[in-house]
């Protein structure tokens, strides 16, 4: 099985990819390639951002990124499925997790793109001075990558029968279903912290406070207090 191929097929003719899917064609080969690339894509950046702290938080962070993002696959998959099921969609279960594998897929090839810039400053910058800018740095790169990502998703599921009496209803069922995507991969991503490592001693998990929000407030408001 050439995974590699799978891999480039999505990024370069997703056209042909998406149809592939929608007939059904090779769907487990698919999902076998892009859980497998999806999954080391995630890790390499994963690694990246917590090396700024310590060698066991790049290993930490290596595991914990690809699981926040299928975690978080796996938790919402059923609505999405159940739901389009209810009102019209004939798409089996595989060709919905494909679907959405594929999108986690694109983000995790963004992040690889944006690896590069990451190392750049996790060599320059200070891992005390300068953590609450790598935080948000971070952060930027995850919305951008997952917005990318959710576009990809919205385009690929889009339902394709406009005529269909369930058109507009589906269609908002999609739309919401995104808004939960969002919303429990963040919140997942604020109970697996850290991935960065905040200076100090190394640690697997961090004690349930606040959410993701708060958590992004916080780093905001610590960044715009040490540039005053």
């Amino acid at each position: 099985m050439n995974y590699s191929a799978t891999f480039l097929s999505l990024l370069k003719d997703r056209q042909s990819f998406l149809q592939e899917i929608h007939d059904r064609k090779r769907l487990t080969s698919k999902i076998s390639a892009l859980l497998l690339c999806s999954f080391c894509c995630f890790a390499i950046y994963g690694g990246i951002v917590g090396s700024f702290h310590s060698p066991m938080q790049a290993v930490s962070s290596a595991v914990k990124l690809p699981a926040l993002y299928l975690i978080t696959l796996v938790v919402c998959l059923p609505a999405l499925y159940i739901f389009n099921a209810l009102f019209g969609s004939k798409k089996t279960l595989a060709q919905h997790f494909t679907y959405v594998l594929s999108a986690a897929s694109v983000i995790s090839i963004l992040l690889c793109g944006f690896a590069p810039v990451t190392l750049f400053f996790v060599i320059t910058i200070s891992p005390i001075k300068d953590y609450a800018f790598y935080q948000l740095l971070n952060v930027v790169v995850f919305a951008l990558t997952g917005v990318f990502g959710v576009t990809f998703l919205y385009q690929a599921m889009r339902p394709a029968d406009e005529d269909s009496a369930n058109y507009k209803l589906r269609l908002t069922i999609l739309r919401l279903w995104l808004g939960l995507y969002g919303v429990v991969g963040s919140q997942l991503g604020w109970i697996l912290r850290p991935f960065f490592g905040s200076p100090g001693q190394f640690e697997w998990f961090r004690a349930r406070e606040g959410n993701f929000l708060t958590g992004v407030w916080n780093a905001l408001a610590n960044l715009l207090g040490s540039a005053g």
